[in-house]
């Protein structure tokens, strides 16, 4: 599984930017898919998710300022951002979460694109 962002860049304090992520596999394939950020010096952490069946989540941090969507057609996720704040500045990742059962066991697979920094001034 590839997973490739796109979008990242340089905006002021209240701007917008929409990340992309595409998927190798048929976005279906996955159980959930989202996205990931690690601030400088931070851990890596939540931002939002989509599940197969199109549930949403979201961290605290950035509800009612970041939508999660999904294109199926085109094997996207994308991850509308409004209201940047500078402490939304991070490396953004996307990812791909899959649960395979078979007969003899469950197996979970965790997949990651390199990242796209997003960097707010203030």
């Amino acid at each position: 599984v590839q997973l490739m962002e796109s979008g990242g860049g340089l905006v002021q304090s209240g701007g917008s930017l929409r990340l992309s992520c595409v998927t190798s596999m048929s976005i279906f394939s996955h159980n959930a898919m989202g996205w990931y950020r690690q601030p400088p010096g931070k851990e890596r952490e939540l931002v939002a998710t989509i599940t197969s069946s199109g549930s949403t989540n979201y961290a605290d941090s950035v509800k009612g300022r970041f939508t999660i969507s999904r294109d199926t057609a085109k094997n996207t996720v994308y991850l509308q951002m409004d209201s940047l704040k500078p402490e939304d500045t991070a490396l953004y990742y996307c990812h791909a979460h899959d649960v395979v059962t078979t007969i003899e066991a469950t197996r979970e697979f965790d997949y990651w694109g390199q990242g796209t920094q997003v960097t707010v001034s203030s």
